[in-house]
């Protein structure tokens, strides 16, 4: 019963308006009382291509998510591991601070980073705006490895301290494998934040860079539904192919990866 009505509200809310995107790009929209199209057109796609930096933005938003990912996954392992296992003075200060640019007004984040990144070079350029990705990612890598850190505990690492394990055996044959559902969350939240900023992409990259938010956002105003249906597929097919192609990776880096997901799971 409950795997029906999981499969049923899965099917609603996510398989049939993505259906419904196929379906809107390739017949355009059907007006009441006009004849229903019958055969599909890829005009749509056809002028979705032929927008010049359409193509290159594809690539640079693809870049810049993995290069997000590897801060992200960098900084939130380290960071959830510490405010897991240790205390110290200011440590609730520290973790609301880390989660304050949630609170802030994007607007407000961007202009006072643009100043700070046009002094040390980093404005309009592709890597100031991986840098200014972090701000809007980083506190839930943070909260969701802490979180993963905090189901594992402590009594396995301390077991393979006891047998002579190090610190990377530790971390490669016990946290990896345990933290595995904490990956795939920091993995897919990631590239969909990374890949959808548009406001902290425009003022960072200043017009120079341009990525699949930068194009997509101005044919919102377009009134061809037909081409907009094409672009919203692209925009999210694109993070769903990232995370299975990482998801393969993940399978050839991480041992014990079945045994891990069957206990997790």
């Amino acid at each position: 019963m409950r795997k029906s009505l999981f499969y049923s509200i899965s099917l609603l809310f996510f398989v049939f308006p993505l259906l419904f995107l196929v379906y809107k790009s390739f017949f355009g929209v059907w007006i009441w009382g006009n004849p229903a199209p019958v055969e599909p057109s890829l005009r749509a796609w056809k002028l979705l291509m032929k927008e010049g930096e359409f193509l290159d933005s594809i690539g640079v938003s693809i870049w810049i998510a993995i290069v997000v990912l590897a801060f992200n996954l960098l900084i939130g392992l380290t960071a959830g591991k510490v405010f897991s296992f240790t205390s110290f003075r200011g440590k609730s200060m520290m973790e609301a601070l880390l989660l304050l640019p949630l609170f802030l007004p994007v607007l407000i984040v961007a202009i006072g980073l643009h100043i700070t990144f046009i002094r040390y070079g980093l404005s309009d350029h592709w890597t100031g705006v991986a840098l200014v990705h972090l701000v809007p990612t980083i506190p839930y890598s943070i909260k969701m490895f802490k979180s993963g850190y905090e189901r594992i505990g402590t009594k396995l690492m301390e077991q393979s301290t006891i047998l002579g394990g190090n610190a990377f055996q530790r971390f490669y044959h016990i946290e990896l494998p345990l933290l595995l559902p904490s990956i795939r969350s920091v993995l897919f939240l990631t590239i969909v934040i990374s890949l959808s900023q548009y406001v902290l992409t425009a003022i960072i990259g200043g017009g120079n860079v341009v990525t699949l938010a930068m194009v997509f956002y101005p044919f919102t105003n377009t009134a061809d539904e037909a081409v907009m249906a094409a672009f919203s597929l692209v925009f999210a097919l694109i993070p769903i192919m990232l995370y299975i192609i990482l998801e393969g990776c993940l399978k050839f880096i991480l041992p014990y990866q079945h045994l891990g997901g069957r206990k997790l799971h």
